[in-house]
């Protein structure tokens, strides 16, 4: 039996907010998710499963209460912590991850870190949820080293193409033994990434 997967990325967040954990969605952001549940509602979801993080939190909040369903939160499905990077030069950093999966500055993690962490998180409701539809609330590097592991040829150019699609919706379906079998973009809305 497949199990059916919508990765929900967040939508527009205020990064004058400067903690990763805490930062809120813009009002904008906010007024979008109302566009999550328009496109999700009557998708058969079973089980909403998101990143611990306030904008993920929030993304799918008013979907939790149309559905009428919990949001379960997984600390293992957090963004990557990017350390001691201040802000310069982002996609030059972004770049040298996904370049080299193991490279990593003080305090932050590898994208090879990041991509175990949320697909050993993946795997987990796989099993539990076998054979339901999930929408799991994710963040754009977290999302990217996911399709990665199942499509390794997904990499840096294919990151920059989602970069500015704030929320992003897509529907991937797992086989019985957790091969991934597609990954569709559903709904997206483009924001520019400040």
């Amino acid at each position: 039996m497949t199990t059916g997967v919508y990765f929900i990325r967040h939508a527009q967040s205020d990064r004058s907010f400067h903690d990763e954990r805490t930062r809120p969605l813009t009002p904008e952001g906010i007024s979008d998710t109302e566009k999550i549940v328009q496109v999700l509602k009557d998708k058969g979801i079973t089980r909403i499963i998101s990143s611990p993080y306030t904008r993920t939190i929030q993304t799918v909040e008013k979907l939790s209460k149309a559905l009428k369903l919990e949001i379960i939160t997984d600390e293992d499905l957090r963004e990557r912590s990017a350390g001691k990077w201040h802000g310069e030069r982002f996609f030059d950093f972004v770049e040298r991850q996904w370049t080299d999966f193991n490279y990593s500055i003080e305090g932050g993690e590898s994208l090879r870190q990041v991509q175990e962490r949320n697909v050993g998180a993946l795997k987990k409701y796989l099993n539990k949820y076998d054979g339901q539809v999930l929408a799991i609330a994710t963040h754009g590097t977290a999302l990217s080293t996911i399709i990665n592991y199942y499509f390794p040829e997904y990499g840096f150019k294919d990151f920059l193409k989602i970069a500015d699609l704030m929320p992003l919706v897509l529907r991937s379906d797992f086989s019985d033994n957790g091969k991934c079998l597609s990954v569709k973009e559903v709904f997206s809305i483009k924001k520019t990434y400040k």
